[in-house]
């Protein structure tokens, strides 16, 4: 056996692609579940070596894996390793009933549910196919149905958006009371069909994102969430994200299904979005392979690290660290460097690029 104790597996299913999404999905295709799920056990049999006998996290994302409906989830559910820590599965609200509920509470399934706003027009502008009230309807399905830990997705920075829409869905969230939030700034590549209808309200709404990351990071501390990472809000350490800490702290990864990416002793792979191919056969479908020397890997390390509350340790940084930038960041109190670990503050994580462009060395820059 390997030693890779984190499982990431991509469902691309989605029954619409919203306009500013970049993630490999597919529309569509509702009768390609079942094979698709079957070439992802063929491709774990595989590829799934390098895996430990122990398994800390298994993380089901797209897409939409709820959209696989609750029987063919459980069969794939069944088919993955038993994550010792946390099995968190994506869903959305409009595919949360009584049955897929049921199922996640019995399988003490972590839920990361995409609620993004509670404000009708904005659902709209993000061609999201929900509403607030099929939210609030999810939220209360898995709650009944007991999910250890359930966890809400906001977006802010949305075309028209005012800083009172924010404030009222920040609001929901507190009465709603999930156990974890995760809140994005949204992005929308260039030319993407969402950049080139909303350019001008996108670039508008940059000049509020520093405003907006405050009323979050404030409104959620009020609420009683710890801000561990730079995007994540959590009810105690239980309910933190154990999978994604593992991608913050560099550590190995495997990732199953078209588009994923795997991390494993110095490569970094990543599937081809090859849909028909892959289910034809997943071992056959090209991937990208990319080697990460030492000084790539202490690059992403600061990167990544940084996003945490815990920091990073000096020592696992050391060769791509600019000195007398750290010192500069510390006397005008943007870091600390107690116990050797670099840690930024509030607000040097709110300027979370500019610290890491800072303190990447000219060599690693």
């Amino acid at each position: 056996m390997g030693h890779v104790k984190h499982l990431y597996v991509h469902v691309p299913f989605c029954a619409h692609r919203c306009g500013y999404c970049d993630f490999v999905t597919v529309t569509g295709n509702d009768d390609r579940h079942l094979a698709y799920v079957d070439a992802l056990v063929r491709e774990l049999e595989t590829r799934g070596t390098v895996l430990a006998d122990t398994v800390e996290t298994v993380y089901v994302g797209g897409g939409t894996p709820s959209k696989l409906g609750p029987r063919l989830l459980a069969s794939l559910l069944d088919a993955l390793p038993q994550a010792t820590i946390e099995t968190t599965v994506e869903c959305n609200p409009e595919g949360v009933d009584p049955e897929m509920a049921q199922l996640l509470g019995e399988r003490g399934v972590r839920v990361s549910l995409g609620a993004q706003t509670f404000a009708a027009p904005l659902l709209a502008t993000l061609e999201r196919q929900t509403t607030p009230e099929q939210v609030r309807a999810a939220v209360a399905l898995l709650r009944e149905a007991r999910v250890p830990s359930l966890s809400l997705d906001l977006i802010y920075g949305i075309p028209g958006e005012r800083e009172s829409d924010l404030a009222r869905d920040l609001a929901v969230f507190e009465e709603l009371g999930p156990d974890h939030v995760s809140a994005y700034e949204l992005e929308a590549k260039p030319g993407t069909r969402f950049s080139i209808h909303h350019g001008a309200e996108l670039e508008a709404q940059g000049e509020l994102l520093e405003r907006h990351m405050d009323l979050v990071i404030d409104s959620l501390g009020y609420s009683g969430y710890s801000w561990y990472e730079i995007a994540s809000f959590a009810r105690g350490p239980e309910h933190e994200g154990q999978h994604n800490r593992a991608y913050w702290l560099g550590n190995d990864y495997l990732g199953l299904g078209i588009g994923a990416v795997s991390t494993v002793s110095g490569a970094r792979r990543v599937n081809a979005p090859k849909l028909a191919a892959y289910i034809e056969d997943p071992a056959a479908v090209p991937a990208t392979i990319e080697l990460i020397d030492e000084r790539t890997r202490q690059t992403e390390r600061l990167m990544l690290g940084l996003r945490l509350a815990d920091g990073v340790p000096i020592a696992e940084v050391a060769d791509v660290l600019n000195r007398s930038a750290l010192e500069r960041l510390v006397q005008i109190g943007i870091a600390t460097t107690t116990d050797d670990t670099i840690r930024l503050d509030r607000r040097g994580r709110m300027l979370l690029h500019d610290c890491v462009a800072d303190l990447l060395d000219d060599d690693a820059a």
